[in-house]
């Protein structure tokens, strides 16, 4: 599947990106449409016009049909966003009014703001059980109850304090609201199914351009984004160009680290629990992976390809310009709105685009294969193309004969995470766990979480979100799905990219018992790495039975190879396939490493089994010693029928037949009895067979076989 990338060895130059957007995009450049929003709880790109609310349901996959449509009242719209259950619409219409309309009844409502003293920056509909709709001003929150027989809505509760910008986004039910002077100090809340959580008070720190100079933190300098499980906000500092990476727990914001972006002008996404930086001005993408706490880039800075174009505009060596005018874009242009997690909204050309990773290319760029594997079973966009990549590069470094510790190292790494998916209940949905429960703060971080995404700032024409639940208001109370997680999050290590102070202020703001705040919507384990996870059978299946044939000259190598995957899965827990002992014990037989086999046979390194057994006795044609191996394992295992055609194969059908009669075997046809008794030239032994099967099955003496070799005996006599 790698194609020439692979043939080379992993390190092999490949294609000229390690991101892509897919053409043909979304074209949503519809005459009269006054503007593109995001709903991001619903995954609805929206588009107003006069007399009409037009949307595309982007999930799971960019649609290419024609926009569903709802009618409305004219009037200018700040933003649109659906019910969790589809059946209000509220449109913010003014910086003091937001209008919302029953999609059944077209009955409206409006709810206003003094517009004397406050202003309305934006409104989001939640599943927490005491509220429906969460009023964004800049005076505060107000929390609305709806009331769907009336049409109306309740306050609930009002948050007083100052505000200058919110940022929410709904997959994490977690709103940022920043105030302050240089709107650096931040209030949190996050209003998931489990409640409402107050986040601690914290302020983001600033790099100073002069000594006078204080410059103001800007929404669009701030994303929320979730990995593994973990919510994070990253703050862009543009003077000393890098992103500020905080943690939310339950009672404590912590600065985790700091990722260079060497540029001011960025946009963020996030793929597949991967960190995308744009650098707009220089056209590329850094790439970070944040799992394990380590945060160096996955590949050095490269361009964001478009994927799909006609076969003349396809070439690697195309430039990003050439690419624009293929599409009829501008790559990175002014219009180029990013949605976290992983979208593009072209304003200017009515197009949306999906960001995707090119998990080959990574692939074929690196030449440390266990980091490599690493990184791939983290990915669960693809898990077809995953595993099939995962294997190439087993078999890859095999047949380039990498050094044994290399190879045992990509071993440990494949069968640890199949072990570690069957330890959590083989992927089924319900069996894993759904949060981030026991977890070390530099630890092991749950697997298969979704990439949670960011709203832009209040005002800008476009805002994002990956939710993957759309509950009804109506049903908030049945939904079980907790906000805030129950495990512990403990402090054990940093990471070597931090400072003493960054260490020092984590391990006294994060106490012992402190709990990582979790995203508010449930964990899609149930295509998680079951499908990206490679189990043994399918190791030896697509590596181990693949290169065999290629590697007839150097059956050392491979026999070493062999024993290091049996340590590998037997230190994970699993059961390797009888047929991989069966290839080692070839392996070694074709070295006339006899000795070996008989050392791993007898003390278990091989396990017992009918196929090793036979293939034994095989190899025990050129070496006695060995076939007595085999003949040893088939009675030790029971194998009775099988043991008794060893015996009778080798002469010893004396032997076979006081075999037979001790266990009671009547699966050996009589008559290879008795040609080995005539064989044997024996009249004795003939006697003796026959006496045994009349007496030990009585409806023998009615077979042809009884005739027949009654009348060789006379005649032996």
């Amino acid at each position: 599947m790698l194609g020439n990338q692979m043939q080379g060895g992993l390190g092999t130059p490949g294609a000229l990106s390690h991101a892509y957007v897919q053409h043909p995009p979304l074209r949503c450049d519809i005459p009269d449409i006054r503007g593109l929003f995001y709903d991001d709880a619903n995954k609805f790109l929206v588009a107003p016009t006069a007399d009409r609310i037009l949307y595309w349901k982007i999930a799971p996959s960019i649609p290419s049909g024609p926009p569903n449509s709802d009618p409305v009242n004219d009037g200018p719209v700040l933003s649109v966003r659906y019910s969790l259950d589809h059946k209000v619409i509220g449109i913010q219409r003014s910086r003091h009014e937001i209008e919302f309309r029953n999609r059944e009844t077209g009955e409206t409502c409006s709810k206003k703001c003094r517009a004397d003293s406050e202003t309305i920056l934006g409104f989001f509909w939640t599943d927490c059980p005491t509220c429906d709709v969460i009023l964004v001003k800049t005076s505060g929150l107000d929390l609305l109850a709806y009331e769907p027989q009336s049409h109306a809505f309740r306050l609930v509760e009002s948050k007083k304090f100052n505000v200058s910008w919110y940022l929410y986004t709904h997959e994490s039910r977690l709103i940022l609201l920043a105030s302050g002077m240089q709107c650096t100090m931040f209030t949190g809340y996050q209003f998931s199914a489990g409640g409402i959580v107050k986040i601690p008070k914290f302020e983001m720190m600033m790099s100073k351009s002069e000594a006078n100079n204080k410059p103001v933190l800007a929404a669009d300098d701030v994303h929320i984004v979730t990995v593994y499980g973990r919510i994070y906000c990253l703050q862009l500092d543009r003077v000393s160009t890098s992103l500020n990476l905080y943690r939310f727990y339950r009672d404590a914001v912590v600065q985790q680290c700091t990722l260079p972006t060497y540029s001011s002008r960025i946009a963020v996404s996030a793929v597949d629990n991967i960190i995308m930086v744009h650098q707009i001005d220089a056209r590329v993408v850094i790439l970070y992976d944040v799992y394990l706490d380590s945060y160096a880039p996955v590949s050095a800075p490269l361009p964001l390809l478009v994927i799909g174009l006609p076969s003349n505009c396809r070439q690697v060596s195309q430039t990003a310009d050439s690419q624009s005018s293929a599409y009829g874009g501008t790559i990175y242009g002014e219009g180029w709105n990013f949605l976290i997690p992983d979208l593009i909204c072209d304003a200017e050309n009515g197009l949306l685009w999906k960001l995707h990773l090119d998990l080959e290319a990574i692939a074929a760029s690196s030449s440390d294969a266990p980091s490599v594997l690493e990184f791939l079973q983290r990915r669960k966009s693809d898990p077809s193309m995953v595993k099939t990549i995962c294997l190439a590069i087993v078999r890859t470094i095999i047949l380039e004969r990498r050094p044994v510790s290399t190879v045992a190292k990509a071993m440990d790494v494949v069968l640890d995470s199949y072990s570690r998916l069957m330890k959590m209940g083989g992927g089924l949905p319900g069996v894993r766990r759904t949060h981030e429960q026991n977890q070390q703060l530099g630890g092991q971080p749950v697997e298969g979480s979704p990439v949670i995404s960011q709203e832009t700032s209040p005002g800008t024409t476009v805002s994002s979100v990956n939710p993957d639940r759309a509950g009804g208001v109506a049903n908030r109370s049945a939904q079980s799905n907790s906000g805030v997680d129950e495990g512990t999050d403990r402090v054990t290590g940093t990471s070597g990219y931090q400072t003493s102070d960054a260490v020092n202020k984590r391990q006294h703001v994060v106490g012992e018992d402190s709990r990582p705040l979790s995203s508010g919507t449930l964990m899609q384990h149930g295509q998680h790495a079951g499908s990206v996870a490679i189990s043994p059978v399918e190791m030896f299946q697509s590596v181990f039975a693949v290169v065999e044939d290629e590697m007839m000259v150097d059956p050392a190598y491979l026999a070493a190879v062999i024993m290091e995957f049996l340590r590998s899965a037997s230190k994970a827990g699993l059961k390797a396939p009888s047929n991989l002992y069966v290839m080692m014990a070839t392996l070694l037989a074709r070295s006339n490493r006899y000795a070996e086999i008989a050392l791993y046979v007898s003390n278990k390194i091989m396990e017992p089994s009918k196929e090793l057994a036979m293939q034994l006795m095989v190899i025990g044609q050129q070496h006695p010693p060995t076939r007595k191996l085999g003949l040893d394992m088939l009675r030790e295992r029971g194998l009775h029928h099988d043991y008794v055609a060893a015996l009778l194969q080798d002469g010893y059908f004396l032997e076979a037949l006081r075999y037979a009669r001790k266990y009671k075997v009547i699966t050996v046809q009589p008559a290879l009895f008795l040609e080995k008794a005539v064989a044997n030239n024996s009249a004795q032994n003939l006697a003796a067979v026959l006496s045994f099967f009349c007496e030990f099955t009585p409806s023998f003496k009615s077979t042809s076989d009884f005739g027949r070799y009654r009348h060789i005996l006379s005649e032996m006599v």
